[in-house]
């Protein structure tokens, strides 16, 4: 007995041994895909830098409304060597004088200033600078939403083509079986070398077709795994959903319900809008030139110097000077620079508004675009799978017919050929309409 469960236990470890050391491909879905992008993609992690460069803006800015206060010394060393005079002094009934070429100096000050106004300038800034942080968050959104976009539209590539393979295989095992029919057909003398050679180039054709198909594959995941950011040479594999026919022949919304929605969603839009507000600001700033500046300022100086006989300490309190002003700069003249910056504010607005129209244009013609796809490919949908339906009856009736002799081999291949066109077809209209409705949904998502 317990030679048995030895045995037992080899067998088991033998069986389990070789599944141990193989690693299974993670298989990304959709949301996984759009979910490690937003983290990790290098030009979302940029968009993010700006974001805080730009915040770091708005907290100087901020800080500028209150009053600056700096502290100075300075530590000078002075060589007079042609000085003619000195100090003198009387010592014991002598009168004795000294010159000296090298003395030090030193001085100490703490400066305070405040610009009371500037034509609102400084708060204007803030709002400029708010605005500006506003908008490089939103140029992150924008670079996420395109990224989203890109990595569905890979997505439903792979989808498709990853179906289309299988509609390949298929052909090809037809193409395989035609073949051997139409050998066995030579030997007993019913079909000539040269149809043959038909059927032959027929299967070699999708072989390469196969081939092509698993290649674009390939190409499809590996755009993919760069937006992804991944590196490592694991492979790349994403989860394969079952998408029904439901889908491609769900309701289409419509295109202004669509449209309505994006305006008020879409960043791009946002931003737009966020630019004209910018611009304004920008010339409320420029308007600023032309008023008065206050200010005011005060501070506290004192002075050293080895020159004097009284101590560092003395001198420090002797020489100590307060003083407290004020400013008034009006400009007058400043040679047609506030005017220029005026001008060049309003030009700038009128840009923005021009942009904005732009971006509704553009906005609206891809929104366009993916309901006449959806819409178009819908019905294609609907007539393909009648078509597949019918190539299928027929090209069934065909190969029985060559299998007895009835049909010679253009009329096989002719048929098999709009079978697998017809594969095609419904493939291609069924996840282009997919696509493109998931398009206009996406669009009308925050």
């Amino acid at each position: 007995m317990k030679k048995i469960i030895i045995v037992w236990v080899c067998l088991v470890m033998t069986a389990v041994s070789p599944l141990a050391g193989q690693t299974v491909a993670k298989k990304w879905t959709l949301q996984e895909c759009i979910d490690y992008a937003i983290q990790n993609n290098i030009s979302l992690k940029k968009n993010q830098v700006q974001k805080r460069s730009a915040l770091e803006d708005v907290e100087q800015s901020k800080a500028a409304l209150l009053p600056s206060l700096s502290a100075s010394t300075s530590q000078n060393v002075v060589y007079r060597p042609f000085i003619s005079s000195g100090q003198s002094t009387v010592a014991n009934g002598y009168v004795q004088s000294s010159i000296d070429k090298v003395y030090y100096s030193g001085s100490y000050g703490v400066n305070a200033n405040w610009t009371v106004w500037n034509g609102n300038r400084n708060r204007n800034t803030i709002k400029l600078n708010e605005l500006t942080a506003q908008q490089a968050e939103i140029d992150s959104a924008i670079t996420a939403k395109n990224i989203q976009e890109r990595i569905v539209q890979l997505y439903v590539q792979i989808l498709y083509t990853n179906e289309a393979i299988a509609v390949n295989k298929q052909s090809l095992e037809a193409s395989k079986l035609n073949e051997q029919r139409g050998q066995t057909m030579v030997d007993v003398g019913k079909m000539s070398k040269a149809d043959l050679a038909q059927l032959t180039a027929q299967r070699a054709q999708d072989e390469y077709n196969l081939v092509a198909a698993e290649s674009m594959v390939k190409n499809y995941k590996f755009q993919l795994k760069q937006l992804l950011e991944l590196t490592e040479s694991a492979d790349f594999d994403i989860v394969i959903p079952a998408y029904t026919d439901a889908q491609a022949l769900e309701e289409i919304p419509a295109l202004a319900f669509v449209y309505a929605q994006a305006l008020e969603k879409r960043p791009e839009i946002r931003n737009a809008l966020l630019a004209i507000e910018s611009s304004e600001v920008n010339m409320d700033i420029a308007r600023a030139g032309k008023s008065p500046t206050i200010g005011v300022g005060g501070g506290f100086s004192t002075n050293t110097t080895s020159m004097s006989d009284k101590g560092w300490g003395n001198q420090i309190k002797t020489n100590l000077d307060f003083n407290v002003g004020a400013t008034l700069s009006i400009p007058i003249l400043d040679n047609r620079q506030t005017k220029t910056a005026i001008n060049k504010a309003r030009l700038q607005r009128e840009n923005s508004l021009l942009d904005l129209k732009d971006k509704q244009k553009t906005l609206y013609n891809t929104l366009e675009t993916y309901w006449i796809d959806a819409t178009t490919n819908q019905s294609k949908f609907k007539a393909a799978k009648v078509a597949v339906e019918s190539q299928e009856t027929s090209y069934a009736l065909l190969s029985e017919q060559f299998r007895l002799g009835l049909k010679n081999i253009v009329e096989l291949m002719t048929g098999k050929t709009n079978l697998v066109q017809a594969q095609q077809n419904e493939l291609e209209s069924k996840y282009t309409t997919i696509f493109n409705i998931y398009m206009l949904k996406f669009y009308q998502k925050d």
